[in-house]
């Protein structure tokens, strides 16, 4: 059923627009927004993802949010007037540091025409009062049930004011018809030892909790069972810790893997990755929040091998319970991913898992909060 209402002004604010899960989920639903007639604002640090956000129709307001510092309470001014500014229907905040710069400029506002505020939990925070500024929205979002049972566990939020939403993927970018002849053309030519292999593909940026040095000894043990698999790693290390890299690459060479592993950095085109594998590797060595990896490999008709535990878990549970292997058997991993490489797989991604579940979700937290505040005046 349409929506006949007005349409909403949306601020988002996050540290910075470079890579990950966060910023390609803000980057996401800030397109889907304008795509509905909404206004969609995003304020951050700046990044090399501002230029898409922009051309897809969103405005950008860069601001040093970033800062994990007593120096960024300068920034609580300068917000306050930049809201005001701007009007909004809901300002939302995605990450701890710019969470405190908005709480502490919005709780200074008019509580009659101030935006409503809303935080989506991306992560298990610790548990301290810097982390507790996420619970303090008049709305929370939990990106998955794991997350939401850690809010409920841990911070002092009614159940009733928490929503869990999962997040969406865009299936025009994610589908079987991702990999093109020519894309696979272009890879083999960069990367002939590619070629007649399978696949084996491990997405995410390089972080000793993200589980690469697992998917190596996996390596070892898969190119055991079978010559013609080839592993790619996608993803770079953050800044100021290429040292990681080298040390992966240190660990490849000393397993035997030179030839049998590849890493090639970070790319744009990761869903052609996806359907161009054979088999995708979730490994991270404790629980993650929700593991977008897994359902965008889905999406694409790959099937996902990944650790029982997690946001990884439950999205695998829904689409397909056959990819998971006890936490941490590297074995047991080994020996999944080779009975799956001939395998017809049967891949059923609920609805709840792609972009327009993940906009009318939240749209609907985002009315309810503007309804309850019309009923609240009346």
């Amino acid at each position: 059923m349409a929506d006949n209402r007005p349409p909403l002004k949306i601020v988002q604010v996050l540290p910075a627009l470079n890579s990950g899960g966060v910023e390609r989920g803000t980057v996401e639903l800030a397109r889907e927004l304008v795509r509905g007639g909404h206004q969609s604002v995003v304020i951050s640090a700046g990044g090399r993802m501002v230029e898409g956000l922009v051309a897809e129709g969103s405005e950008h307001i860069e601001m040093p949010v970033h800062r994990k510092s007593l120096m960024s309470l300068l920034q609580v001014r300068p917000m306050r007037r930049l809201l005001v500014e701007l009007q909004a229907d809901i300002v939302h905040v995605r990450s701890r540091a710019p969470a405190w710069i908005v709480w502490l400029a919005w709780r200074g506002m008019n509580p009659k025409t101030r935006p409503r505020l809303v935080s989506t939990f991306h992560g298990m925070y610790s548990i301290n009062f810097y982390s507790a500024v996420m619970a303090r929205a008049e709305h929370v979002i939990a990106i998955s049930d794991c997350v939401k049972k850690y809010i409920l566990s841990n911070y002092r939020v009614p159940e009733q004011k928490i929503t869990l939403i999962p997040r969406g993927l865009d299936p025009a970018a994610f589908n079987v018809d991702a990999c093109t002849p020519e894309w696979r053309k272009e890879l083999l030519t960069a990367y002939p030892e590619l070629r007649d292999k399978h696949v084996i593909l491990m997405p995410g940026r390089l972080s000793r909790w993200k589980g690469q040095e697992a998917f190596l000894q996996m390596m070892v043990r898969l190119v055991s069972l079978r010559k013609d698999c080839h592993g790619v790693v996608v993803g770079d290390a953050e800044p100021g810790k290429q040292h990681y890299f080298e040390e992966l690459i240190a660990q490849r060479d000393a397993l035997g893997l030179a030839d049998k592993v590849t890493f090639v950095g970070h790319r744009s085109d990761i869903s052609a990755f996806y359907a161009f594998a054979s088999v995708t590797c979730h490994m991270s060595n404790k629980e993650e929040p929700f593991g977008r990896t897994v359902p965008e490999s889905l999406a694409t008709g790959t099937p996902v091998v990944a650790f029982d535990r997690g946001g990884a878990s439950e999205s695998l549970n829904a689409g397909f319970p056959q990819g998971l292997v006890p936490a941490d058997d590297v074995v047991a991993f080994a020996v999944r991913v080779d009975d799956l490489i001939d395998a017809d797989a049967e891949i059923k991604l609920p609805e709840s898992y792609y972009l327009s579940s993940q906009l009318a979700s939240t749209l609907g937290v985002y009315r309810r909060l503007i309804d309850q505040r019309q009923d609240e005046v009346k």
